[in-house]
């Protein structure tokens, strides 16, 4: 988990669910430095969440562990119920 505790490594993370991507489009994607994008995509290879291949002067990466999609529903679920039970409370005052 501590791998995907950042917004720009969920997004990725998000991203390569979809399929393989260089790291100049991950850079594009998420807005930052290539220093900063090579850095969360070494957390995340460290943390063996993805895997990169060499194609010339590109790196290709890929989700391996796809399930995390589910990861990321479960949590929305429950930043949703958080949500909910607030504004519950703000009502009830």
């Amino acid at each position: 988990m501590k791998a995907l505790a950042h917004p720009s490594r969920l997004m990725m993370a998000d991203a390569l669910a979809e399929r393989e991507m260089c790291v100049c489009e991950l850079q594009q994607m998420v807005g930052s430095s290539m220093p900063t994008v090579s850095r969360h995509l070494a957390q995340m290879k460290n943390a063996g969440l993805i895997e990169g291949r060499r194609d010339g002067n590109q790196i290709y990466y890929r989700l391996l562990v796809p399930c995390i999609r589910r990861v990321f529903s479960c949590i929305d679920a429950v930043l949703l119920s958080e949500r909910e039970r607030a504004a519950e409370a703000v009502e009830a005052l």
